[in-house]
């Protein structure tokens, strides 16, 4: 039988979660920033420590996170009437007392989840319900997982702008339909397997937050209609064609499944709706990996693809190995390995990519399409929801001022947090003092965008202060620096148009940003 709690039921518990304080903040406040963080880590102890005068929240911390059977008495001083969620599948009665049957956790306006790192939605508390995380339990074909880095990754990575209607594909537990209601006036989401759909019910129920979920695979629960907004973390594991757990696998070989999702977004969404999801492809022996990627785009549509990280097939089999709970050096792990590996040498695969991708279908037919497939620079340490959204809007105004004359009188800023870094080198036989072996201009923070100038570029960038156009500051330069200002514009406007492209400069005209919408206004 599939967990189930009535919505009479769900709220009572809500209201019991918020008066012993079992919410985001009242965790943190309990455990403290040691314990919290190391709870983060997967190390409960410190936690455990932390709750041991903590009453009826301390309960709660121990057997809703730190999986503890608890006595029934004080379980039912924190909850109340406990029997419907015995029956419910919520919590299991041992002779010791009463344990958790499923993880259930605060989640939302302090900035993540009580036992996970990342930010959550500000404004918001929620209660995300999930199988359990142990080794035994990940162990199930229809695992459940619940908020960990992929999911908060997407979440960080996702544009928040207000919307009508967004699909949350393969919804899981139900986070990212969570984070959708925040933006969306409707919300779906889907999914393959029952035990999801019934958890993901659930984590809305007891968040009080109305989503329309519906079993099934991929798009046949919603055939015939269309989104402004799709989300998705769906199973993008590469590998043999089969399903060891049905939140990984897609039962297609490879990066298929993948391929095939892409192409059939744009059936979903509305003119001018976007899609974004998180990847896995193959670095395929004799092949450009961009390439590949590239041709998978569906025609009418603007597409980024961003590689956050590349690992080779043995490191690939071995992480999803241990985050299924299997120990590598086991039989039944070796032999999965080899079948894995074995499929991979076939394949001629070299290694495994993953990342963000966005796509956006044009609003009207007969608009060239902009596709952007490349690396992710240095370490994500902040959430690229803001970046996507920028990447969209200046590839917008990139579009509408296609023209070099456009571009020549468009007025443009250069980013506060562009950066200009020079690299010399010393004891140069040729050279007194420093030699000069480098110019970069660079995005301080994530992503970190860089660009190689020379100094000629570097005092365009310089003069971009939003008061000149485009066209004047190349004739001071053409001027200073005694240079024709055709060559100048020839070799420069591609570069501008890249450091547009990556938010190192901004357009001043048209460019004042409704934050809830983010769209250019004219």
């Amino acid at each position: 039988m599939l967990p189930h709690l009535s919505p009479a039921h769900a709220s009572a518990l809500r209201e019991r979660f918020r008066e012993t304080g079992y919410t985001p903040d009242g965790v943190r406040a309990l455990l403290g920033g040691a314990a919290h963080d190391a709870l983060t880590r997967g190390e409960p102890e410190p936690a455990a420590r932390a709750t041991r005068d903590g009453g009826e929240l301390g309960t709660l911390v121990r057997m809703l996170l730190l999986e503890s059977t608890e006595p029934e008495t004080a379980v039912t001083a924190a909850l109340g009437d406990v029997d419907p969620l015995v029956s419910g599948g919520l919590l299991h009665r041992t002779p010791d007392g009463l344990r958790a049957a499923l993880d259930i956790r605060p989640y939302g306006e302090s900035g993540g989840d009580a036992g996970s790192a990342g930010d959550g939605d500000p404004g918001a508390d929620w209660w995300v319900v999930s199988d359990l995380d142990t080794p035994a339990a990940r162990q199930d074909r229809d695992h459940v997982t619940g908020v960990g880095g992929a999911s908060l990754s997407l979440a960080a990575a996702t544009v928040r702008r207000r919307t009508g209607s967004v699909l949350d594909l393969g919804t899981g537990c139900g986070v990212q339909a969570l984070h959708a209601s925040r933006h969306a006036r409707r919300v779906v989401g889907t999914d393959l397997a029952p035990r999801a759909i019934a958890l993901a019910g659930m984590s809305c129920l007891l968040s009080d937050v109305e989503v329309d979920l519906r079993e099934g695979p991929w798009f046949s629960p919603v055939a015939g209609e269309r989104f402004d907004q799709i989300v998705s973390n769906p199973p993008f594991v590469p590998g043999p064609a089969r399903v060891d757990y049905v939140y990984r696998d897609s039962g297609q070989a490879g990066d298929t499944a993948l391929a095939a999702l892409l192409a059939d977004l744009p059936g979903l969404l509305n003119p001018g709706g976007i899609a974004q999801m998180l990847g896995s492809w193959l670095h395929v022996r004799g092949h450009d990996w961009p390439d590949r990627v590239r041709s998978w785009i569906p025609p009418g549509c603007d597409a980024w693809v961003l590689q956050r990280e590349t690992v080779d097939p043995a490191m690939h089999v071995g992480t999803w190995q241990r985050d299924a709970g299997l120990v590598p050096s086991s039989p039944e792990a070796r032999a999965q390995a080899a079948t894995w590996l074995d499929w991979m040498e076939s394949e001629n695969v070299e290694g495994v990519g993953f990342g963000f991708l966005l796509l956006r279908r044009h609003a009207s037919p007969g608009i060239e399409p902009t596709v952007v497939v490349e690396d992710l620079p240095g370490e994500l340490t902040d959430g690229l929801g803001p970046e996507m959204a920028g990447w969209l809007d200046r590839t917008t105004w990139l579009r509408d001022n296609s023209r070099d004359d456009d571009l020549l009188g468009a007025r443009l800023r250069l980013a506060p947090e562009a950066l200009l870094e020079r690299a010399s080198v010393a004891n140069d036989p040729d050279v007194d003092g420093w030699r000069a072996l480098q110019t970069t201009v660079r995005r301080w923070g994530t992503p970190s965008w860089e660009h190689d100038v020379d100094d000629v570029a570097a005092s365009l960038l310089a003069g971009c202060r939003g008061d000149l156009p485009l066209s004047e500051l190349v004739a001071l330069l053409s001027y200073a620096h005694d240079r024709p200002a055709d060559t100048l514009i020839g070799a420069m406007l591609p570069a501008v148009r890249e450091l547009v492209r990556h938010g190192l400069l901004l357009p001043v005209d048209g460019w004042d940003l409704d934050p809830a919408t983010a769209r250019p206004e004219t």
